[in-house]
């Protein structure tokens, strides 16, 4: 019986190692091919270790175009959204969770019911709303809707808070606490899970975001990296080594952050779950 069990976790694994060469390859192949020269990399059969390896490929690729003056752009989005993301969130999910106030229960259900519009239904309203303001071309419409909190941020918040006990609320109660020491000295340390994976989300979606610099920045000297990764690639698109070495560049920060990340997020993930 034990023998059977430990093939059958053997088999397990082994097919889960086959889907994550297939999930891994594309990125491998990304980097791979940043190490190459052009014709490498449509050589036939296909090299897979480049021979030798040309590290040029990226000095080239980022000094042809300013991306460190877009990385600065980037950086400073992503870290305004991701302080924005945890503020307004963790405060809208302990005030829907822990807090009784009248109507409580309707505006969670129309917050919900917001998660089903299409970002496309509002995109032009939207637009028109910062025209008036005179705000095109800042980065502002592009940080401050995040302060305002994320309706999926909020809702994996509030799981994250009524999965903890309400006793210990009453407990701090008791000793004469309010709200506000609760939430920052007993709901906030322990619910760090929940907060790296809300942390995690506005990272990659801030950093990897296209259509709203897109809409709303003008100046080149204003790009993020995304858009200036486009208008690297309408440069350089015969140039495939270097356009795989500005992509690596580009999406690098992101797998770095989710490899350190990723034990938080599947723990903040499992936990959410646990009561609804």
């Amino acid at each position: 019986m034990l023998r059977s069990r430990r093939i059958s976790q053997i088999i397990v694994y082994f097919f889960l190692l086959i889907g994550a060469a297939f999930c891994l390859l594309p990125l491998f192949w990304l980097i791979r091919s940043s190490l190459m020269t052009s014709l490498q990399i449509f050589e036939m059969p296909p090299k897979w270790i480049p021979a030798p390896f040309q590290f040029q490929n990226y000095v080239e690729a980022l000094t042809s175009i300013d991306f460190f003056r877009f990385f600065r752009n980037t950086l400073t989005i992503t870290v305004s959204c991701l302080a924005g993301a945890l503020i307004s969130s963790s405060l809208g999910a302990y005030s829907y969770a822990r807090l009784s106030w009248p109507g409580r229960n309707i505006f969670f259900s129309l917050l919900l019911a917001s998660m089903m519009l299409p970002s496309a239904v509002t995109l032009i309203p939207t637009f028109i709303g910062w025209r008036l303001v005179d705000l095109i071309n800042t980065y502002f419409p592009l940080i401050m809707p995040v302060w305002f909190g994320s309706a999926f941020d909020i809702f994996l918040l509030r799981q994250f808070y009524s999965s903890i006990p309400k006793d210990l609320d009453e407990a701090a109660y008791v000793d004469g606490a309010g709200p506000w020491t609760i939430f920052y000295r007993i709901i906030i340390p322990l619910s760090k899970p929940a907060l790296i994976v809300i942390g995690l989300f506005s990272f990659m979606n801030s950093w990897n975001d296209f259509m709203g610099p897109l809409v709303y920045l003008n100046e080149e000297s204003k790009f993020t990296m995304a858009l200036g990764l486009q208008m690297f690639q309408s440069l350089h698109s015969a140039q495939w080594h270097l356009l795989m070495a500005a992509s690596t560049f580009v999406i690098m920060p992101v797998i770095i952050v989710f490899f350190i990340g990723q034990r938080y997020f599947i723990e903040g993930i499992t936990l959410t779950g646990m009561k609804g």
